[in-house]
């Protein structure tokens, strides 16, 4: 039974999705807020993920921008390719929205202790 309607989803709520998901990636060591400062990146703690989170509505749908803290050791394209998966798999399957793009900004590497 369809039920007809419009569902509209908080791009607060998709952040926290996209935090979340972003977070469980391998290689990914933290979110970070986002900064033009060079050489200045705080890992945020779990409480904040939304705030390495951009999240704007575009033409296509919604673009998101991911601040994020990768470890040491790990290959920065492979990292940043298993986010875009994640975060598009995420926010089709669960959020069902469209999606526009997501870039992936590395603002930090750190060893993982």
């Amino acid at each position: 039974m369809s039920i007809p309607g419009e569902l509209h989803v908080a791009n607060d709520v998709l952040a926290d999705l996209v935090g979340h998901a972003a977070s469980e990636c391998y290689g990914v060591v933290g979110m970070a807020a986002p900064t033009n400062a060079p050489g200045i990146a705080k890992i945020l703690p779990t409480s904040r993920l939304r705030r390495g989170v951009v999240v704007e509505e575009a033409e296509g749908g919604i673009h998101v921008d991911l601040y994020v803290v990768i470890e040491y050791g790990t290959n920065i394209n492979t990292v940043s390719q298993n986010l875009v998966d994640q975060v598009s798999f995420v926010l089709r399957e669960y959020a069902r929205v469209p999606l526009a793009g997501v870039d992936v900004h590395v603002q930090g590497v750190k060893v993982r202790r």
